[in-house]
């Protein structure tokens, strides 16, 4: 722990006014995967997004369950704000465990499915979404770990439900049940 405590000093010696506010906003960008689901629906409603939004939804409800509401209480990991709480926060104080970091989770999970779907709009998603995860660490409320956990199980939680998808798609699903008739 002692290392992920020197990445988050480090980073509390880069603060300036002008990246405290654009970390603020990305972090907020991403409180309770509001962005990501306002997405989600706006792709739904379009014909050339419908599949990636459905693939968003489902990617998101998976880490909800897997990341926010198992993870999260299993491992019970206090926060770095928790355990120093000198540090003066830009955003307010989060109250629930630290692993995995949701904002990370969520965000890669819906970045990477837009990415597997539309590489171009994709791309910027991810940049989106990175931003968003290193401004938990810049904003001191979790650590690298739970950032990095929370990439990972996003990113794995999303190729997977673009895997399934392209495989079972409704349109092969379909053509197989009326070969069967």
């Amino acid at each position: 722990m002692a290392w992920e405590f020197d990445w988050l000093y480090a980073l509390q010696t880069i603060h300036h006014p002008v990246l405290d506010k654009i970390m603020i906003f990305f972090s907020t960008l991403g409180d309770a995967g509001i962005f990501w689901i306002v997405l989600a629906l706006v792709f739904c409603i379009t014909k050339k997004y419908r599949t990636c939004g459905i693939q968003m939804f489902v990617s998101m409800i998976l880490v909800l369950f897997i990341g926010n509401l198992v993870l999260k209480n299993l491992v019970a990991r206090d926060r770095p704000c928790w355990i120093d709480p000198g540090v003066a926060l830009l955003v307010k104080n989060p109250s629930d465990f630290s692993f995995p970091s949701g904002h990370s989770m969520n965000s890669f999970t819906a970045a990477v499915t837009i990415f597997c779907c539309h590489r171009k709009t994709g791309a910027a998603a991810l940049a989106v979404a990175a931003l968003i995860a290193f401004s938990r660490l810049y904003n001191f409320v979790h650590f690298p770990t739970d950032v990095f956990a929370g990439i990972l199980l996003g990113t794995g939680v999303a190729l997977a439900v673009n895997y399934v998808s392209q495989k079972y798609s409704v349109t092969s699903l379909l053509s197989r049940l009326k070969k069967k008739t």
